[in-house]
Order: C-alpha cells, then structure tokens, then sequence
C-alpha cells in the first residue's frame, strides 16, 4: 500500500494507492460508521444526488485480487483528474464549495445522518462541479446533538468569504499562510460596526468570537451546558439561514489587471483566428487526457481544448477576476476545465504537517500537454526570471506544447517595460528558440501577428 502522506488526521482511516486507483483503509473506529452510512443506503443515495464521490466497499474476492489483507476493509473511490486546494479557488469556487457542503449537511439530517467536521479540504472540484470525498466524515446523527463543525466551517468558508465580500481582501495567500483558514478573532478585528448589524455576521463572527475568549479548552472550569439538546429543526434552520447568506454574498469589486483581456488584448480579429487555428489543430492531433493552461484568463483557450479533444484542462492565472469569470462561465456551460489562482513565481509548495500534508504545485503537475499563450514574457519581462529558467519550467510541466514568442516591439511588453526600462539584452527570438531546441525538439513556427509574434510547438 501506498500511503497518501496528507491523509493521517482521520484515526478512522487512511487513503492509500495501488494500481493506479485510490482506496481508503477503514480501521476500527471507522467501520461501525461505514457500516451505518452503507446500510442505509445513505452513499448510494448521496452519490446519486450528485453530492458524493463514486466511491463502493470492495467485496472479498476484489480485496484478494488487489493483494490486500482479507480481514480488511476498503473503499474503492473514483479518482479526481486534478487535486485543487481552497487557497487556490477564486470567491466563488470557494463560494460554490460552502454552498455543497451546505447542501449535503442538510440532505444527510435528512436522512439521519450528520457530518463529524466541516473541512474545505474535503471538497473537490471535476470541472466547475464540486464533490465531497470525504465518506468517514459522515456518521448517523443523534437526536439533539450540537453542530461539530460549526467554528471549523466559519474559518474554512464563511469568513474567508466574508473578508473578500465585505473587505476587498483576496483570501488566497492568507489562507495558505493558515492552512485552518481565517480565524474568527482575525475577521472579527477587521469587521467594523456596521458589517455586524448583519444577523448572521453577529452570531457567526462576534458571538462566536466571545465564546471563543470566553471558554479556552484549557480552562477548567468551563462548562458549556452539552447536556442541553439542540432540535434538529434549529439545526436544519441554521444550516438554511447560511445557506441563504453565502447565496447572495459576492466580492468586493476591484478591479484586476488583466480581468478584460480577452476583450481588450492587441490582436487583430484575422491574428485571434489564426492563434485559434493554431491551439484547435494542436489539440485535435493529440487528444490530451489533462492539460495545463497556463495564463488562462477567462478560459477562452482552455474551451478551445476542451472542445477539441483535450479530456480534461486546468487553467491557471494570476488574476482573481479572470478566474472567478472563466469558473462562472464554465459553470454555465459545464466544460470540463478547472480555472485556479496561480503565481507561476510563488506556486503553492509542500506545507502542512511535515511539509507533506497538503502537496505542491510541482507534485502535482502529471500534464500530458500544455498551454502558454501569451504567458513566457510575464515571467521573464515582468518578473524578472531568466529566459532560459522561464522556458526549462514550462517545458517540464508536459512532454507537449505551444509557448507563445511574444517580441520586444509588442505593445504589451512595451507597456512592461516603461518604468523598468529595457534591461533584457537576452530577451530575442533568437535565445528564445536556443532555449527550447536545448531540451525538446520544435516542431513547428508560426507567425501570428504582425508584430512578430509566434507560436513555438515543442516535443520532448
């Protein structure tokens, strides 16, 4: 077995992997939990819902076929195409993903059943599609019990929410910096008076808050009167009246850098059809299972793949507009595209529990094909990266792709360099190529502008 390094919190069991397929290993304490769900049909009725993922209890002779112990038990689950992380949802991924955790909390009490805990980790996303993955956080609920995850599904989804809808402030990086999420205290310091007149702000921010300073766990004394039960009815209300609030939360409005370039880019309408020809040939030829769509914006290209052939893409850019744009039109359209936050220069790295726990970005990264339209010179123009390292990174991602040349003549990157100047002497068409014959052979040019840019195609 080979265990998932990021899957140990749960004592009730452990994900691990063998040939290719994802099984979870149900210990002890987890099994009188599986038992309940599956027997009463709540995973088989969950999965239909679309709430769950696939997942099936292996019987014997599944379990002897894979060569495992026969007294165990193990779930089989579907594999997700790519793993993604809250801290690398757009407002409203992270907004879709609290309203389907809502949504399967309250069809589980439904159904007799409850959830032990409210990760944001626990939801996953196959296109613009969240699913829950996690089948040992759910056990049969028992009449009048409290709402474990309450504080946890604040710091995970409500607040991070809440600081960008009523602050303008990307939750990203700070919920990186804390894998917890935002904590209560925080947001409730940055929350002026009048953002808790709001009814669910003050009883999820500010009294959650002063229970919080009032009983620490270390605390003795405290006493938080359990014994009183709490009515499923109060308990369904709570979760609608949240559901109700997050519904009609939206960010901030700031404006972005690059939120209109698709609108506003400096193509020409005969240059946008010919780059267009270009990526929807590429594509058709090979028939990607999973791309990289690096500096996707609103997902014009990622469609174009998804479209043509390509089985699954990941877009990935650095602007929090363009990509809460390309998840609301991938929403509407169902494309099988996956749009993240993504700094090619900061990437999310190894962090958690030894520096395990949640996986980096490179660790991640099994592409067979890759995208990077329009992408090179951000990193070596306006980030300062060398040429060369630029073009080594983006060509290991995937064995295949097309790099965008764009010249230093081009408006944009003249517009990048007016306050720095022009401190790139290597920066030519000429080193461009070098760098990319060094390492894998180039299979086509082609111009697309004419300014002179063009498309590279790469083979390694």
């Amino acid at each position: 077995m080979n265990f998932d390094e990021g899957s140990f919190r749960d004592p009730a069991g452990r994900i691990f992997y063998k040939s290719n397929k994802i099984f979870r290993l149900i210990n002890d304490s987890g099994k009188n939990r599986i038992k309940f769900v599956f027997d009463n049909k709540i995973i088989e009725k969950s999965i239909e819902k679309g709430y769950l993922i696939k997942c099936s209890l292996l019987n014997s002779n599944e379990i002897k076929d894979y060569e495992l112990d026969p007294n165990s038990t193990i779930i089989e689950h579907k594999k997700i195409p790519y793993i993604s992380y809250p801290y690398e949802w757009g407002f409203n991924q992270l907004k879709a993903a609290a309203l389907h955790h809502l949504d399967f909390h309250l069809f589980l009490l439904n159904h007799g059943a409850t959830l032990i805990d409210a990760n944001a980790y626990n939801i996953q996303f196959i296109g613009s599609k969240p699913i829950f993955i996690d089948v040992l956080s759910i056990k049969k609920y028992e009449e009048g019990e409290y709402w474990l995850g309450h504080k946890q599904f604040c710091e995970n989804f409500l607040n991070p929410l809440l600081l960008t809808s009523k602050k303008g402030v990307a939750f990203n990086n700070w919920f990186k910096g804390n894998l917890e999420g935002i904590p209560t205290q925080d947001l409730n310091n940055l929350l002026n008076f009048f953002d808790k007149i709001s009814f669910n702000i003050f009883l999820h921010v500010y009294l959650l808050n002063r229970l919080d300073k009032k009983y620490k766990p270390q605390d003795k004394k405290v006493d938080l009167n359990l014994k009183k039960k709490f009515p499923k009815k109060n308990f369904l209300s709570m979760l609608n009246q949240l559901k109700n609030f997050i519904s009609n939360l939206n960010p901030k409005r700031i404006t972005t850098v690059w939120e209109n370039y698709s609108l506003s880019n400096t193509y020409k309408a005969t240059e946008e059809n010919i780059k267009t020809e270009i990526v929807k040939k590429f594509i058709l030829k090979n028939k990607f299972s999973i791309m990289a769509d690096l500096g996707c914006n609103d997902g014009f290209y990622s469609k174009i793949a998804t479209d043509n052939g390509a089985k699954y893409v990941v877009g990935f850019d650095y602007d929090a507009n363009s990509i809460d744009m390309a998840f609301k039109k991938n929403d509407k359209e169902q494309l099988i595209f996956l749009p993240l936050i993504f700094d090619a220069t900061n990437p999310s790295s190894n962090l958690g529990w030894n520096e395990k726990e949640r996986k980096s970005f490179n660790k991640r990264a099994e592409f067979d094909g890759v995208l990077a339209l329009a992408f090179e010179h951000h990193l070596t123009i306006a980030k300062n990266i060398p040429m060369e390292e630029a073009i080594n990174w983006i060509i290991s991602l995937a064995p295949q792709g097309l790099i965008e040349f764009v010249p230093k003549s081009d408006p944009t990157i003249q517009k990048m360099m007016k306050f720095k100047g022009d401190i790139f002497p290597d920066y030519n068409e000429e080193n461009f190529k070098n760098c990319i014959s060094k390492i894998a052979k180039i299979v086509s040019i082609k111009p697309i502008t004419e300014s002179g840019r063009k498309i590279y195609e790469y083979k390694v």
